[in-house]
C-alpha cells in the first residue's frame, strides 16, 4: 500500500509537472507529499530511519561522496552547462529529499521488516525506477535504476539515510 501511495505521487507530480506554470507547485507539493510517509507509520524513530545525528560529519562527507559518484554520468556530458534552471532549485531540493524519506525511508525500512535488507534494496529500488518512469526517457532508466541501487546499499550498509539525501539533492541540481 505504501509504495503504491509514493507510485502514485511521483506519476502525479511527474504529470502536473508538465502542464505550464505548474511545474514548481508540482515538485514541491510532490516532494512534501512524499515526505509525509515517514510520518504516516511507525518507523522506529529517527535513528531506525538513518536520520540520527551521531557521526555526522562522516554521514555528510559520505553524502558528499556519493554527490560525486552520482554525478559522474554528468561529468561525461558534452555540455558543461547545468540542465537545471535556478528557478528550479528549491523545487528540485524539495522533491529529493522526499524522495529519499519515502523510497530509502519508510518503504524501505517497511520492506525490511517483511522480507530483510535484500528485499528492502531490490524492492525499493524496482519502486524508485518505475516512480521515474514517466519523468525520465526510457534510455536513462538503467542509471535511475543504478542510482537507486547505490543509495539503498549506502542506507544499507551505514544504516543511514543522511547521505542519500544529501548526494540526491547535489546531484537533482547539478544536473
Amino acid at each position: 500500500m505504501l509504495a503504491g501511495y509514493i507510485l502514485l505521487v511521483e506519476w502525479a507530480r511527474a504529470l502536473f509537472a508538465t502542464v505550464p506554470g505548474f511545474t514548481i507547485a508540482a515538485l514541491v507539493l510532490g516532494g512534501a507529499a512524499l515526505a509525509i510517509t515517514v510520518a504516516g507509520r511507525d518507523t522506529g524513530g529517527a535513528a531506525k530511519l538513518g536520520l540520527g545525528t551521531s557521526r555526522l560529519g562522516l554521514r555528510i562527507l559520505g553524502g558528499l561522496t556519493l554527490a560525486i559518484v552520482l554525478l559522474l554520468p554528468a561529468a561525461a556530458r558534452a555540455s558543461a552547462a547545468p540542465i537545471l534552471p535556478a528557478s528550479l532549485a528549491l523545487a528540485a531540493v524539495a522533491v529529493s529529499i522526499g524522495e529519499e524519506l519515502a523510497f530509502r525511508g519508510a518503504l524501505y525500512a517497511a520492506l525490511e521488516e517483511v522480507g530483510g535488507a535484500p528485499f528492502a534494496i531490490a524492492g525499493s529500488t524496482v519502486a524508485w525506477t518505475v516512480a521515474h518512469a514517466l519523468s525520465h526517457p526510457p534510455a536513462f532508466l538503467g542509471a535511475v535504476a543504478a542510482a537507486g541501487l547505490l543509495l539503498g546499499l549506502w542506507r544499507w550498509a551505514c544504516r543511514d539515510l543522511v547521505a542519500p539525501i544529501i548526494g540526491h539533492v547535489i546531484a537533482d541540481l547539478a544536473l
